[in-house]
């Protein structure tokens, strides 16, 4: 079953990006590295709760 997931920066701690996560095979939180608007940089972006 996969699950709708939002990623926040972790700079910043706007909420950018959201993406599907496959809930049985990851259970620990999701970690990209993605463009943030508004620290108009690539920042490591962290799944949220």
């Amino acid at each position: 079953m996969r699950k709708k997931v939002v990623l926040a920066c972790v700079q910043c701690a706007s909420r950018n990006y959201t993406t599907m996560k496959n809930t049985q095979q990851n259970e620990d939180r999701l970690e990209m590295k993605k463009f943030c608007k508004t620290c108009n940089a690539h920042t490591i972006h962290r799944e949220t709760k």
